[in-house]
């Protein structure tokens, strides 16, 4: 009998001791749930706070992230014809302005220098000749009017004689053969005047005539000349100097490549201007002007913000300038937002955070 007693005063506590912890737990789950409740309201106060901010912010920004960065870029193209001898940059190379980049041949241009230099040293010797008919042309006229002045005075004599002559001859003083003689002189220096006196008109013709050739001469020799220096401008194309500032991109010529003229060599990215080109919708614009603040992130620097404002609105969205613009006027029509294009200039350069041409970029646009 002791035994039975014993195995159930030891089999109670056993089963008190499995009752213990159902007991315990029950007030700590019913504890937990309050801590619960206070989380879940706080998360959905922060949620409506946040959704709040994004809300006023929403009401006085507009922002969009189809916007890159924008910079000058200068393509290098050659102005003549001919093999290269020299490229003297190499690609991502900063390079000044009036930096040499490439030399083209400059045989064939030197050539045409040489052959615009002789044929204005050929004009030029035509303007002299010109002159010196000219002054042939005034002797000449001289030489007929000193002509003249002689014929007159023996004219003038001729007729003194045959007045005397006259005279004598109705006294029987000289024979009729003398007479005869002295009015055959005086017609013959009548006709000598008057062939002097058209002497005189040709020479003078003459002069005109040499004179229109100086101009003529005068006119080719500036012919001549801007023949040479338009030789000289084509060789002084041969040497392909920068532009501007800038770095070498996209090079593609090599020495000894045969280039033509606006045959594209390689371009240069000015490196000191740079600005942004966001595309808004339309309905973005309502209250965007020039000279609201904007703050610009770059994808290349997540955790770096750039100033800046708005300098221009394009006068026409973007689908205007498309190489085939849509025609709403045709086919069926379905309503599409168009996208304006923003100009945004940085307020200031970061030099430890360079803007390249192309980079991907964020724009906020305070509008209120």
């Amino acid at each position: 009998m002791a035994t039975p007693v014993q195995h159930d005063s030891a089999v109670a506590p056993t089963h008190q001791a499995a009752y213990e912890p159902v007991v315990d737990e029950q007030p700590e789950g019913r504890s937990k749930r309050p801590i619960i409740f206070i989380i879940l309201a706080l998360v959905l106060l922060a949620g409506a706070y946040f959704g709040w901010q994004r809300y006023q912010f929403g009401q006085t920004h507009e922002e969009t992230d189809d916007a890159q960065v924008e910079g000058d870029v200068y393509p290098i193209l050659p102005r003549v014809s001919g093999p290269v001898l020299e490229v003297k940059v190499e690609d991502n190379q900063p390079v000044k302005k009036g930096d040499v980049l490439v030399t083209v041949d400059p045989a064939d241009q030197q050539q045409r220098v040489n052959a615009a230099e002789a044929a204005l040293a050929a004009a030029q010797a035509n303007v002299v000749a010109a002159r010196a008919a000219v002054g042939t042309a005034s002797a000449n006229v001289s030489s007929a009017q000193t002509a003249i002045g002689v014929s007159d005075a023996t004219r003038s004599r001729l007729e003194k004689d045959l007045k005397r002559s006259q005279f004598l001859r109705k006294e029987d003083i000289i024979p009729q053969s003398e007479y005869d003689a002295v009015q055959a002189n005086l017609k013959s220096t009548s006709a000598q005047r008057a062939t002097a006196q058209q002497q005189v008109r040709v020479a003078q013709q003459q002069v005109a005539a040499a004179q229109q050739q100086v101009k003529v001469a005068e006119a080719m020799v500036k012919q001549r000349q801007a023949d040479l220096d338009n030789a000289k401008l084509q060789l002084s194309y041969t040497t392909i100097t920068a532009p501007g500032n800038g770095i070498v991109s996209k090079k593609n010529v090599q020495p000894g490549q045969v280039v033509g003229p606006n045959q594209q060599l390689m371009g240069i990215v000015a490196s000191g201007n740079t600005w942004v080109i966001a595309n808004f919708k339309e309905t973005q614009l309502e209250n965007m002007k020039v000279g609201q603040p904007v703050e610009v992130e770059v994808d290349a620097y997540p955790n770096e913000e750039f100033q800046g404002h708005i300098e221009s609105l394009s006068a026409a969205t973007g689908a205007r300038f498309a190489l085939l613009p849509p025609d709403n006027a045709s086919g069926n029509f379905v309503k599409v937002t168009q996208r304006v294009p923003v100009k945004i200039v940085l307020d200031k350069v970061d030099p430890e955070h360079p803007l390249r041409a192309g980079m991907s970029v964020t724009a906020t646009v305070k509008t209120k």
